[in-house]
């Protein structure tokens, strides 16, 4: 996998793997699969994020918006720290939880 590559795998048929880089490179088709993926998803396991920026939380930002917006809100595991940090710093950490 190179370091701009992501991938979505269902692992349970209510949950869902992201993993690879979740970028300013790759955010907005990132954004796109995981919506796309995410129908009857409870939840999305971001253990395998290796590299995330300011795009990739406003991706996954917005995709906790489109699954709430459809009435079926999602809850995040295994949120990178990076990432907690970047949203921490952006006031935007609670709506990681």
């Amino acid at each position: 996998m190179s370091a701009a590559a992501f991938q979505v795998t269902r692992t349970a048929p209510d949950a869902l793997q992201v993993s690879g880089a979740l970028t300013f490179a790759t955010a907005a088709q990132a954004l796109t699969a995981i919506n796309a993926a995410a129908a009857g998803c409870r939840e999305v396991d971001l253990a395998g994020v290796s590299q995330s920026d300011s795009a990739g939380l406003a991706c996954v930002l917005a995709v906790l918006a489109h699954a709430a917006e459809r009435g079926h809100p999602l809850a995040l595991r295994n949120v990178p720290e990076g990432m907690r940090v970047l949203a921490s710093v952006c006031e935007v950490d609670r709506l990681l939880a």
